[in-house]
């Protein structure tokens, strides 16, 4: 079980509450676990290690896609330039729209179902490597990581769509930055998290099909999937991404809120069950009607 240290001595009374609901995760009977809740300015509540490292799995994607956002801004890359298979375009690689199976080659034309891909995000390192001159793990380091301070975050085995090892501290800084960019302009942070293709259905792995299944550029966008691993009450506007590693981040700009836990238990039934309740305890801090 992991070490829930006290947090609720001499603090506010919204403090107070926020370890009440990330406490919620001692009940979850797993050996390993780290949450915590971020605002603008950082890390507001931690249960758990901040510092212990846990395996990203897809939510890797978010930083491999905040460093593409980075790129385009610098003009390293164009979102509509070509990349990857015929007619595929940055744009539909980030958004899941390029035809590549989930870790497979190509089975649909691009622009014409959301077919989430490990594969489309791997041809995207390699597009990103080539307009760079440097890895796509080189170049998300020094786009991202380093100027973030992400001290305890690497890519571990250098895929940009599943390979990142990160702390709850890390991820609170980098859900600051998702609440207040810093490295890249505010409107391009607005595009990356609109619906990129919209209409698209498509299987949202672990949680069925969706249609539509929005996504933006690299951030699953929750709108009004059901179910769903984000709370009950997030709001449409959540966006953010989970791994199969048993881990998540959500950030919810009605809130001005993120919320991040890692664990070392795969995801499965026990995370759609679990994590909407600990989401639903953060959002409940923040709204005392509910």
């Amino acid at each position: 079980m992991p070490e829930h240290r006290d947090v609720t001595a001499d603090l506010t009374s919204e403090d107070a509450r926020l370890a009440a609901a990330l406490w919620a995760t001692g009940t979850w009977g797993v050996a390993d676990v780290a949450a915590g809740v971020s605002g603008p300015g950082g890390l507001l509540a931690t249960v758990g290690d901040p510092d212990a490292a846990f395996r990203l799995a897809s939510v890797t994607k978010l930083f491999t896609a905040y460093a593409c956002l980075v790129a385009v801004e610098e003009g390293t890359l164009d979102l509509d330039e070509p990349a990857g298979p015929a007619r595929c375009t940055v744009r539909h690689l980030l958004s899941h729209a390029g035809g590549y199976g989930f870790d497979s080659g190509v089975l649909a034309s691009p622009g014409r179902s959301r077919i989430y891909s490990n594969t489309g995000f791997e041809a995207l390192g390699d597009h990103l490597a080539e307009a760079s001159g440097m890895t796509a793990a080189a170049y998300v380091t020094a786009a991202v990581f380093e100027p973030l301070g992400l001290v305890s975050t690497d890519l571990r085995d250098s895929s940009v769509a599943h390979g990142a090892w990160s702390t709850a501290r890390d991820l609170g800084r980098f859900t600051a930055e998702l609440l207040r960019p810093t490295l890249i302009a505010k409107a391009t942070l607005d595009e990356a998290t609109r619906v990129q293709f919209p209409g698209l259905s498509g299987v949202l792995p672990g949680l069925g099909s969706h249609d539509p299944n929005d996504w933006g550029l690299g951030f699953e966008l929750r709108d009004h999937k059901s179910p769903h691993w984000t709370g009950h009450h997030n709001s449409p506007e959540t966006f953010g991404h989970f791994g199969g590693s048993g881990t998540f981040l959500w950030v919810d700009p009605a809130l001005d809120r993120g919320l991040v836990a890692l664990t070392s238990h795969r995801f499965g039934p026990w995370a759609l069950d679990l994590w909407p309740q600990l989401s639903d305890g953060v959002i409940a801090v923040y709204d005392r009607s509910r």
